[in-house]
């Protein structure tokens, strides 16, 4: 199944008194096996470094995309933005999030409960700010680490809520602190996600990858959103293995794993801190082709089906047309 743990547990343990007696018991109501698939808050872990602005307006779009996708509710949607207090570039980066949050086109939000979980999460912080580009989204800023009653590390809002914690530190201290916080702080592990310049990923060196294998998620994400884990076939998807029936957080199990291994810990995808550059505007390299899935992409639809149609029929002809559109987002 796929859903949220109080689904799961009602259809576990059961509803109500006789659900919580059920479940104290440790005796199921449900006496077939079943696996699941719950969500959870995701981080986003922004590792500082020297970023030119091209940068930071892509990774803003970038970290907005993993919140409004599907306006949010979405499973895989990030919800908590990790980064360093001593970052020079923090606010120019925090700036161009929040604009990137407001110019993301508009996407209703339709799903059930929405009003009322926007309205619960901006009652609780009241720096809440309300960043436009539709009335539900919302930004956090300034949620503390050390808070054991903050709703946004243990509650996933699911729609466009976006949280963001400062840590302290720089190079392999912040990067340590960023994966202890998310391991130890944030409900669910499903997914994280990791934003790092190429130089900095090379100073790190072993330590990055260090990292990642501490971190605590079924899939991992570094410089791409780990809903691209999501849509690869081959790749595992499900919560990190050892989750219970009592304890069941972001599901046990995973599912797509077309080559069907055995006993998989996690799915790793890598992609490239930006696209690659195509030519000069205003004085700065012009990023192309916008990754598809990007809710700043202006083609994405038109990208979207023309892969489809080439993926059912592939064939030389259908390629300039589908350049053209990707070259356009």
């Amino acid at each position: 199944m796929t859903g949220g743990q109080a689904t799961h547990d009602a259809i576990v343990w059961g509803v109500g008194q006789a659900g919580a007696d059920a479940r104290a018991a440790g005796a199921p109501q449900l006496t077939k096996p079943i696996t699941s698939e719950l969500g959870g808050v995701g981080p986003v872990i922004v590792v500082p470094g020297t970023w030119s602005k091209a940068d930071l307006r892509f990774q803003a779009e970038h970290v907005a995309t993993q919140r409004l996708h599907n306006s949010g509710f979405n499973c895989v949607a990030a919800q908590v933005v990790v980064v360093s207090s001593d970052w020079p570039q923090k606010g120019e980066f925090v700036e161009a999030l929040r604009t990137a949050l407001a110019q993301a086109p508009a996407r209703p939000g339709w799903y059930p409960g929405c009003e009322t979980r926007v309205s619960g999460a901006r009652a609780l912080h009241p720096a809440a700010e309300a960043v436009g580009g539709t009335p539900e989204r919302t930004l956090l800023p300034g949620l503390d680490a050390t808070d054991t009653a903050e709703s946004a590390f243990t509650t996933e809002y699911f729609g466009p809520v976006l949280g963001l914690v400062e840590l302290p530190g720089a190079g392999a201290d912040f990067l340590d602190a960023a994966v202890t916080f998310a391991n130890e702080r944030l409900y669910g592990t499903l997914g994280a996600n990791i934003v790092v310049h190429p130089s900095t990923a090379a100073r790190l060196g072993p330590h990055l990858d260090q990292a990642v294998a501490d971190l605590r998620y079924g899939t991992v994400g570094i410089n791409a959103w780990t809903g691209v884990g999501y849509l690869t076939p081959r790749a595992t998807w499900g919560a990190f293995p050892g989750h219970t029936l009592q304890d069941v957080q972001s599901g046990i199990g995973v599912v797509h794993n077309a080559l069907l291994l055995d006993r998989t810990e996690r799915t790793v995808v890598r992609g490239p801190f930006r696209p690659a550059p195509r030519s000069l505007l205003n004085g700065e390299l012009a990023l192309s082709p916008k990754p598809a899935w990007f809710v700043t992409n202006r083609t994405a639809a038109t990208t979207g089906r023309l892969l489809t149609a080439f993926s059912a029929r592939p064939r030389w002809t259908a390629l300039p047309a589908i350049f053209a559109s990707a070259l356009r987002g």
